[in-house]
């Protein structure tokens, strides 16, 4: 594991208790997906796992030792475990795509020519090449979102922490960005993200964490934790429609027992080649 909280516990100053002995871990390359209602804990997480927050207790595990509080300590974790925040409006601050993908780059002491390359490669692999010289502020929301992932990327962390990556999406847009993700992941970074989007959840990760009471109540497969039906309940969470479609399909004999599409294209190209058959 690349990166692991253990027994992590935050309140916050005046506030309740936002982690109460929440654990996790990340594999590289890993496509982790992490599920819970709001005000469960699941930004908190985040920001102690990059650094922002301090834990009140518990530890942070970098390639299996402790990241320590002091400045390099920080920093080094920073430049390898990217979060990327719900709002990119709070994220974005340069006057121009370029610009802002470039501080990242820039702020780790590389040359002017390993900057360019690493911005052209970000915004290459977002698919925002033609933005470059856009300001900041006459982007839509969506690609707004993409500028402040390409500014991570362009860092090259080892992990990239997303918080709600699809709100405020259409479906295509949806779509279209969890593409491009699960391309980083197939390059080799490993992709934790807090999601409501139960179905784009399923059709993505290798692997669901779901936190409940403050801590990760659950993890593992996503066929494993989505058939845990008091899990959920407890949690205010619903399974994927494909999911419960599935498995009411295969408790009719409908498809195999072992069948298991992730998401509606899949499904459907499964029924519409037991129908042909």
């Amino acid at each position: 594991m690349i990166l692991q909280a253990i027994n992590i516990g935050y309140a916050y100053p005046g506030g309740g208790v936002a982690l109460d002995g929440a654990s996790l871990s990340v594999g590289r390359g890993e496509k982790l997906a992490l599920l819970g209602p709001n005000g469960a804990g699941k930004s908190t997480l985040f920001l102690t796992l990059n650094g922002t927050l301090k834990p009140d207790r518990g530890t942070i595990l970098l390639d299996g030792a402790p990241v320590g509080t002091g400045r390099a300590d920080l920093k080094r974790l920073r430049a390898r475990v990217g979060l990327v925040l719900q709002d990119p409006d709070d994220q974005l601050f340069a006057a121009t795509v370029v610009e802002d993908v470039s501080f990242g780059p820039m702020n780790l002491g590389l040359s002017t020519g390993e900057v360019r390359t690493r911005v052209d490669e970000a915004l290459a692999s977002l698919g925002i090449t033609a933005l470059a010289a856009r300001p900041t502020h006459m982007l839509s929301f969506g690609q707004k979102k993409r500028v402040a992932i390409a500014g991570l990327i362009a860092m090259r962390p080892d992990v990239l922490l997303l918080d709600e990556p699809t709100a405020g999406l259409d479906p295509s847009g949806v779509e279209e960005l969890m593409a491009v993700l699960s391309a980083l992941a197939a390059a080799g970074t490993a992709l934790v993200v807090a999601t409501h989007d139960m179905e784009a959840a399923y059709g993505f990760a290798d692997r669901v964490a779901v936190v409940s009471g403050r801590r990760v109540a659950r993890e593992g497969r996503p066929e494993a934790v989505f058939a845990d039906a008091a899990l959920l309940a407890e949690a205010g969470l619903r399974p994927p429609i494909v999911y419960e479609i599935v498995e009411r399909l295969k408790a009719a004999g409908v498809i195999p027992a072992d069948a298991a599409p992730r998401d509606r294209a899949d499904l459907l190209a499964m029924i519409g080649g037991g129908a042909s058959a």
